[in-house]
């Protein structure tokens, strides 16, 4: 996801995208909601209430809560199940034709009947408009769609792709009104009509009303009586202040690493408890391979050498994040210990050294290190001084960091001007896929001049049409031990993911999965 991306994760169970799915959760109606009415806080904006724009975490919290999907994640796990649909499956071996049956009765909040007419449309609608800030991007594959009647969707795929239902399963697969959508532009007026199990009643900078949709049938029992979400803009000590000051229930996404330890540390005695759940988000560093310094292989493999993830996660996110050392995080099928492998997980002197006198350097290297904490989060530029530290530390690096607004440095990292910068990934869907086409297939979203035509020709190819994800493993394996020695990127960590309530706010603990869907209808106030 054009770095929408930042990362958690389960094991996929094996088969899903091959046989018929059928439902595993009982069907509900839009019952009004029961309880209390909830307020949320977090310092990310919603950037769009469009589905066929919005694709960056705050948005794609909206969509998941206020448009349905043909598939959704239910909580805790992996696998898709039916939402809108009542069953889908692939209808050929090659994985390249895909087929959903859609449940009886189905409505949107406003009473229109929602039929495979709507549902179609929201995919061309998606591909026509092709926004630059939406998720058109994850369905390159996609050729054509059609409905032989009302109820039926057929999915023709111009490329085998076993990831399919989990990405029609992500908030890429919201279904919108056709009546209520132009098929040629995005919408303006901050609106939106679904029919999930919320309504959004308003929208504006500093808030979003929800309320529960009557007209919702699917998966989720709704256990309040609606939310708002409050909007902080960045400014976590703003975020902190409402949480302790009551003026929120539960804050997500936002507070600092020295808040959440703070306040874990608390042990609930101010009466705002710390829940804690899985996580895939995961942070990089990126080498140019072009770059006259970065792009030597031996020092990239000093870097490797030196860098000191315990230290990262200690002194700069006080345990918030946990030491990564592949491509694809812990959790998610197919991980291997790559880099742990061929570097060790403590720093080598020695190995760094006797890595740079292979590639011919002697002399001590001049690198710079480039950070946005405007995108990752303001612990950035010190997590990058940190390993600037470390590198001079050893005596062979002479490094410096330079951190620029993201604006800037996403222009920058495409006219290739940085040597070393870093990335953060939160997947689209928990599949061993999206951690590892975006960066090294067609398209590298890293544009960091990397190819390699074992992975982009016959290993990503070849996983993405396996429709037994579990039978992936060897191949990705192979696929992380190339990267690992090939060093086109350094993994860094992987994120724990947090949320803070107040006591008598209850249902964290549904909403932090590797699927990375925030439901609201799992929160509950006494």
């Amino acid at each position: 996801m054009n770095m929408r991306n930042q990362w958690p994760v389960l094991p996929i169970v094996a088969g899903l995208a091959s046989g018929l799915l059928t439902g595993c959760g009982s069907e509900t109606g839009g019952s009004g909601g029961t309880g209390s009415s909830v307020v949320m806080g977090m310092s990310d904006d919603v950037l769009a209430t469009d589905p066929a724009s919005g694709y960056d975490p705050g948005s794609w919290l909206l969509f998941d809560n206020v448009f349905q999907s043909l598939l959704s994640f239910p909580k805790g796990a992996t696998q898709p199940q039916p939402e809108l649909a009542k069953a889908c499956s692939f209808t050929d071996s090659r994985a390249t034709e895909y087929r959903c049956q859609l449940k009886d009765g189905l409505k949107f909040s406003n009473g229109d009947a929602l039929t495979s007419k709507d549902v179609k449309f929201s995919f061309d609608r998606m591909l026509k408009i092709n926004d630059p800030a939406g998720p058109a991007i994850m369905f390159p594959m996609l050729g054509g769609i059609d409905t032989p009647d009302a109820k039926t969707v057929v999915f023709h795929l111009k490329t085998s792709d076993a990831t399919f239902p989990s990405k029609i399963a992500s908030g890429a697969g919201s279904i919108v009104d056709h009546r209520q959508y132009d098929a040629g532009g995005l919408r303006t007026d901050h609106q939106a009509v679904g029919s999930g199990p919320y309504k959004l009643d308003s929208f504006d900078k500093d808030k979003a009303v929800f309320s529960v949709n009557d007209n919702y049938k699917g998966t989720a029992k709704v256990k309040n009586s609606g939310v708002t979400l409050k909007f902080f803009h960045g400014d976590r000590t703003a975020l902190k202040k409402a949480l302790n000051d009551g003026d929120i229930d539960l804050a997500y996404r936002g507070l600092s690493a020295s808040d959440v330890a703070g306040l874990d540390q608390q042990d609930g005695s101010k009466g705002i408890d710390v829940i804690e759940g899985t996580s895939a988000e995961v942070q990089h560093l990126v080498f140019n391979m072009q770059d006259p310094v970065a792009g030597k292989l031996g020092v990239r493999k000093a870097m490797a050498y030196l860098i000191d993830r315990d230290a990262l996660i200690k002194n700069v996110y006080q345990g918030t994040a946990t030491p990564l050392y592949s491509i694809i995080p812990a959790g998610i099928v197919g991980h291997n210990t790559a880099f742990f492998d061929t570097y060790g997980a403590r720093p080598s002197r020695a190995k760094a050294a006797a890595a740079l006198r292979a590639d011919g350097m002697t002399g001590k290297v001049k690198l710079t290190l480039w950070s946005t904490p405007s995108r990752y989060g303001p612990a950035t530029d010190e997590e990058l001084k940190a390993i600037a530290g470390q590198l001079n530390a050893s005596g062979l690096f002479d490094a410096e960091v330079k951190s620029v607004a993201f604006d800037q440095y996403e222009k920058d990292i495409a006219a290739g001007k940085y040597g070393v910068y870093v990335k953060g990934w939160v997947p689209d869907y928990p599949d061993p896929d999206n951690f590892t086409a975006p960066f090294f297939g067609k398209g590298n979203v890293l544009d960091n001049n990397y190819s390699n035509h074992t992975i982009s020709g016959t290993l990503i190819p070849d996983t993405a049409a396996q429709s037994d994800r579990a039978a992936t493993d060897k191949d990705f394996g192979r696929l992380q031990n190339i990267v690992a020695a090939e060093l086109p990127v350094l993994p860094v960590w992987q994120a724990k993911q947090y949320a803070v309530v107040r006591d008598g706010v209850y249902g964290l603990e549904y909403c932090l999965d590797a699927s990375t869907v925030f439901r609201f209808w799992e929160l509950s106030k006494s």
